[in-house]
């Protein structure tokens, strides 16, 4: 998702940073955790979701452009590898981006920045897809 202009400021620079990324991605698994519209992604989740709040952030920092933290620590992400283990249909992605735009929503990203990110997410989330429907 980086921009390729140098002089241009990254999707994580436009997200708000460090800071800002943590509160979305706090927000997300928090609203994930508590809103039962998002039981079917939950329930793929360990009883904790300490670990996948921090491997997120970590990913969706380098992935936005700023610090490669995901990749630092553990290499390549090689997200449909280690999705693969999960039945990953339609609910289960449509789960998780609406759990993400409401996540975006609730720290006040802006809606063109929203509406880039979703985009891209969308593509990823949809890429994961591993069960049959």
């Amino acid at each position: 998702m980086q921009i390729e202009d140098p002089n241009q400021p990254t999707t994580f620079d436009l997200i708000g940073g460090a800071e800002k990324l943590r509160e979305m991605v706090d927000r997300f698994y928090d609203l994930m955790d508590l809103e039962p519209e998002f039981a079917g992604i939950r329930a793929l989740h360990p009883p904790s979701l300490d670990g996948s709040r921090e491997k997120t952030y970590m990913f969706l920092s380098g992935w936005t452009g700023g610090p490669n933290l995901y990749i630092e620590q553990f290499g390549h992400p090689r997200l449909r590898a280690r999705h693969l283990p999960f039945p990953i249909g339609i609910s289960e992605r449509d789960q998780w981006l609406r759990c993400m735009t409401w996540a975006m929503q609730d720290v006040g990203l802006a809606d063109e920045l929203m509406k880039r990110l979703l985009a891209a997410l969308y593509q990823t989330a949809d890429w994961m897809r591993n069960k049959p429907e």
